[in-house]
């Protein structure tokens, strides 16, 4: 995982770039920074180009790279599959040899077809003075655009930016819509910058592309090649089968309350058999992500060896099963790290809210609980921390012999305020609303892993060492987990649904995996997501909607259908049918503001202008 930036000027002056100055840059690679100024004076235009490697792979690779040739290559990426990358290589390397060797836009194009994985990278082709930039598919690493009013700061690219645009030019996340050519001895001639856009040939990225390509950008984009021939999508197409009628569920279970018993009994042959394909696709999607980075030497006794890998845990659905698979490909001798994250609640509300959930899971609290919870209640009991409490019981049964770090990360609300105002508003943008700031807050403090874990009876402060953190998102989008989703198929059945479910993967990019990037990012650890890894998605995607989801079941059962069945298939328990509950909700921190906010409201907390 890295920092790149690239600032073009279209004049041979050596002006001051943005990126010299990006300290949020420097945080996402700790490992090696370099710069890079390339001066064409025959052509007269100049580029800026600054890497920040964090090492996960292979030797440590500084950034940026340049040939003989004088070729210049930025990434921050991972390829997971599609090009072949030794265990001991380094896939900047390996992808730069590739790209180097290609002879035309064709062949750079089918190049990056077969990436697996996820990417953003800045190219420059010094014979041929194009500048090539892009996110992956899915956008699930962070790229920003701006276009400059003058010829000396003309475009600049990066993976995250500052607070400070004193040109007042607003940055925007950059079209995860396909890949972008610009050629910079075009632009000085026409003194502008002018874009081709080789978009994917993809169903689901055609509204995207309408609703990216905006009226501010229609001036500097000025091709747009609908995959150039060659720009193909990694994934398959969704089914879109609807049946003749809707079929009948095999059991109606009230929607206030779900057993594991009523998901155990809607197994069918049917369901077992997509289950079982499905932990097969997702487990190799897990290992991939868990065993692609470097191990710190844990010869270390039991009590101080450190993770390698971490989750950001609530107890829910989804971020079990990635810890159960999690645990299946990780070395024994090493704990994993189970993040989970509490924004402090009030005390009459924290009571209020514990006896409630208690109640709820009444089956999995023994008798001592019940009377330590009579005695004491904490203000940082939050949904999350309940369930998150329980999975961490379910994995220990699961496999007690592995190690499980149950990090308590307890944020109070006077450093909330502040580690907002000094980092996370930064990152968030240049999204804004009051949802951004919520998750982001949440997933910032999450990442961070600096919180309290429990040691032979006793807390203990903790600070988690992983490089690597391993989040959820994906399985929401893919198998129906919103309530708007339950809403859109009551009313409109399968065509509505299947309708919501593509324009889910088509707007992910720029809704949730360039923030959470640029958010986990700043920690010096890399997001990884198996959800959504391309052979995940093309599965899901092969599959009837009735075959993943039932809607016409309740909440905590029909939604998530398949990946709830094979946690069961996995030996988890209760964690299986717990309903869908948002990050802000679960963690609490949506309690903390304004209560009158609407989730699409643009967020005051988030202006550069708001002060502690």
């Amino acid at each position: 995982m890295c920092g790149i930036c690239c600032t073009v000027s279209l004049t041979t002056d050596l002006v001051k770039a943005y990126c010299q100055d990006a300290i949020n840059l420097r945080r996402r690679g700790p490992n090696s920074s370099h710069e890079l100024l390339e001066t064409d004076f025959s052509h007269k235009y100049s580029c800026f180009f600054s890497g920040h490697v964090l090492h996960l792979r292979g030797q440590v690779t500084p950034q940026p790279l340049q040939d003989r040739n004088g070729n210049i290559f930025l990434w921050n990426g991972e390829v997971f599959g599609g090009v072949d990358v030794p265990d001991t290589s380094n896939d900047t390397e390996v992808m730069f040899q590739h790209i180097t060797s290609c002879d035309n836009e064709h062949d750079i194009l089918s190049l990056i077809s077969k990436i697996q994985g996820p990417w953003a990278f800045i190219y420059y082709d010094k014979k041929k003075h194009n500048l090539w930039f892009g996110r992956d598919f899915f956008g699930r690493r962070s790229l920003l655009w701006k276009f400059g009013e003058t010829p000396k700061e003309a475009l600049c690219l990066t993976s995250v930016t500052e607070f400070n645009c004193e040109d007042g030019i607003q940055w925007h996340e950059i079209p995860a819509v396909g890949i972008f050519k610009c050629n910079l001895s075009s632009c000085v001639k026409l003194k502008s910058i002018k874009l081709t856009l080789y978009s994917w040939i993809s169903n689901i990225k055609e509204e995207q592309l309408k609703t990216s390509i905006s009226n501010d950008l229609e001036k500097f984009i000025s091709k747009i090649k609908h995959g150039g021939g060659r720009l193909i999508a990694p994934v398959t197409l969704l089914n879109r089968e609807i049946p003749e009628s809707l079929p009948e569920s095999n059991h109606q279970a009230p929607s206030n309350h779900v057993s594991l018993e009523d998901l155990k009994m809607l197994i069918s042959e049917v369901h077992k058999s997509n289950a079982d394909s499905f932990i097969k696709v997702l487990s190799e999607a897990v290992r991939k992500r868990v065993l692609c980075l470097p191990r710190v030497n844990n010869t270390l006794t039991s009590e101080t060896k450190l993770a390698n890998v971490a989750i950001l845990f609530s107890g829910g659905i989804d971020s079990m099963m990635l810890a159960a698979l999690a645990d299946r490909h990780i070395p024994l001798c090493e704990p994993i790290d189970l993040l989970n994250v509490a924004f402090m609640m009030q005390a009459q509300k924290a009571k209020t809210q514990k006896c409630s959930l208690q109640k709820k899971h009444s089956t999995t609290f023994s008798r001592e609980d019940d009377a330590e919870a009579g005695k004491y209640t904490s203000p940082f009991d939050v949904p999350d921390r309940i369930t998150g409490k329980l999975g961490l019981e379910e994995l220990k049964t699961l496999n007690p012999r592995r190690i499980w770090n149950f990090v308590e990360i307890n944020v109070r609300p006077e450093e909330l305020k502040q580690m907002r105002h000094k980092h996370i508003s930064q990152l968030i943008q240049p999204l804004n609303t009051v949802l951004d700031d919520s998750i982001g807050c949440a997933v910032w403090f999450a990442a961070r892993g600096i919180g309290m874990l429990k040691c032979n009876g006793e807390m203990k402060a903790y600070i988690s060492t992983s490089k690597v953190v391993l989040t959820g998102i994906g399985a929401d989008e893919q198998l129906a987990g919103y309530s708007r989703h339950r809403v859109r198929f009551n009313r409109e059945g399968y065509s509505g649904l299947l309708e919501e479910l593509s324009m889910e993967l088509g707007r992910i990019s720029c809704r949730n995996l360039g923030r959470d990037d640029r958010v986990i990012g700043d920690h010096s650890k890399e997001a990884r997501f198996p959800f959504l890894d391309e052979d995940v998605v093309s599965f899901l995607n092969s599959l009837p909607l009735w075959e993943k989801t039932d809607l016409m079941l309740g909440r905590g059962l029909g939604e998530k259908l398949i990946l709830r069945i094979a946690a069961v298939i996995l030996g988890l328990g209760n964690s299986s049918v717990l309903p869908k509950r948002a990050m802000q909700f679960g963690s609490r921190i949506a309690k903390m503001e304004n209560r009158n906010e609407k989730a699409s409201d643009k967020c005051s907390r988030l202006q550069p202008d708001v002060t502690l």
